[in-house]
């Protein structure tokens, strides 16, 4: 199984470092180094550094790139200037998401990085080549090419200080980036982040990646994985698609849809998720804070106090920040408000909890 599997260009650094290894979105990732709890911690506390080099990086370019990407996302890229970054979905015409993903404004005209998740970067390109007749563009998949690395935690902007000299990246403000160029080689700069702390993005070529991690690694900072950068943003409030987005999850189910901009002229999937918030979608993505240690899974299923179910768990975890069980459910739209009571059976006991915010941890860094 494992031969078939991609590796990022940091595999051999990860296995150099002990980490666990395991399949994740088509590549063999490292899940933990010294531990979850540690390195969640670190990153809360101090700084970690991410392999993120699956990630998908795919850029449209030419005449009709503004309109075209209006067109497929749900946010509203007209309003961006150069430098400045948007979160929001693809959709399909039911309202069901696609994926969720960052589009770039790039410097020179007419031109966009969307960056898209790891295991959606094949059926994002097809959905966005499907859709592009009648646009003057061009879609180029260059995820092979780059890596990725996320640099997150309070103390970020000093690494990228102290370790990279990087004055001009560490002006940047939330969800801006930076185009730069060494010796002849492009790479680029983000402040944006996955934890609910502060932190940087740094996309560059392969190689350049692994002289980057090495320098980190060389200045004592906190090599992470997958497992950690679940449970922190999880804690935060923020999905992971397959979880709490997914084909049947549309984004006002998972209370997303300030992210879609119902003022534009049109995007795919519009009418649905107009629909969907005139008169209420029929589930809904809630946090719900248990009244036990026991730790809900997802599958779990969310029962009224008779045994009815009305949900299922899509995240649930021991809170590391917050020493707290706590998940994420998908129930319907009849239980999903703040202090309901609800029941999750774990095995064959049911523990009660109530439904609170899904930010369980206010974020530092805003």
């Amino acid at each position: 199984m494992e031969e078939n599997l991609k590796r990022t260009c940091l595999y051999d650094k990860h296995v150099a470092l002990g980490a666990k290894m395991s399949p994740f979105a088509g590549y063999m990732m490292p899940i933990q180094y010294s531990g979850i709890a540690d390195e969640h911690n670190a990153v809360r506390n101090h700084v970690g550094v991410f392999d993120v080099s699956h990630m998908g990086e795919i850029f449209v370019s030419g005449k009709d790139a503004g309109r075209f990407v209006n067109h497929v996302f749900t946010n509203d890229v007209s309003s961006l200037e150069a430098g400045q970054t948007q979160y929001g979905m693809l959709l399909y015409e039911d309202g069901g998401t696609v994926d969720d993903l960052l589009v770039y404004k790039e410097f020179e005209p007419d031109a966009y990085l969307l960056v898209v998740n790891a295991a959606n970067v094949d059926k994002d390109y097809d959905w966005l080549c499907a859709h592009a007749e009648g646009f003057d563009v061009k879609i180029d998949n260059q995820s092979e090419s780059w890596g990725q690395l996320a640099l997150q935690g309070p103390e970020a902007e000093k690494v990228m200080l102290d370790v990279f000299g990087a004055v001009d990246s560490v002006a940047l403000g939330f969800y801006t980036f930076l185009d730069k160029e060494y010796a002849g080689i492009r790479y680029i700069i983000s402040r944006t982040g996955y934890t609910g702390e502060d932190g940087f993005e740094i996309y560059a070529a392969p190689d350049v990646i692994v002289h980057l991690w090495q320098k980190l690694m060389d200045a004592g900072v906190t090599p992470c994985g997958l497992g950690c950068r679940d449970t922190l943003r999880f804690e935060a409030g923020l999905p992971l698609y397959g979880d709490e987005l997914s084909a049947e999850i549309s984004p006002v189910m998972a209370g997303l849809s300030m992210f879609c901009k119902l003022d534009k002229e049109e995007f795919i999937g519009k009418e649905a998720i107009a629909q969907q918030k005139a008169e209420g979608a029929p589930r809904k993505l809630v946090g719900i804070e248990l009244r036990d240690r026991a730790i809900p899974r997802a599958g779990y299923p969310v029962e009224l106090e008779d045994g009815t179910q009305v949900g299922v768990v899509t995240t649930g975890y021991r809170s590391i920040t917050l020493d707290k069980s706590i998940c994420f459910a998908l129930v319907g739209k009849d239980w999903a408000k703040l202090g309901t009571p609800l029941w999750i059976r774990i095995h064959k006991k049911v523990y009660p909890g109530t439904v609170v915010k899904k930010r369980f941890y206010q974020p530092k860094y805003k």
